[in-house]
């Protein structure tokens, strides 16, 4: 009788671990998909990441070069014309047609009705 006992206690403890055999089992593919999903994501974030840097830098060159193309149409920078000098001109060359309407208005004189 107790040699039946046992084999019969033998058999729910193998099958006992079977069933966990098979829970761990199905855990460790779950975990298995997850770190891949995870290893994935992280190889297209760094993808994006690399794209972004490549873009910022165009942009940075793209902006320097502009820049540079406006100081040489401004005069800024070595042996140009200096800012203050060219506000100066603008507002003389004003000043001077402003002068100038004056001087005609008050040659011509005013106009017969």
């Amino acid at each position: 009788m107790s040699s039946s006992r046992n084999q019969r206690d033998e058999a729910l403890y193998e099958s006992q671990n079977d069933t966990r055999l098979d829970e761990l089992h199905s855990k460790l593919r779950t975990l298995r998909h997850v770190t891949i999903d995870i290893h994935n994501d992280a190889h297209a974030q760094n993808r994006d990441l690399d794209n972004t840097s490549n873009i910022f830098s165009s942009f940075q060159n793209s902006l320097s070069s502009s820049s540079q193309r406006a100081a040489r149409a401004f005069g800024i920078g070595p042996g140009g014309v200096k800012q203050s000098r060219l506000i100066l001109m603008i507002v003389a060359a004003m000043f001077s047609l402003w002068v100038a309407y004056r001087a005609w208005a008050w040659w011509v004189g005013p106009v017969p009705v």
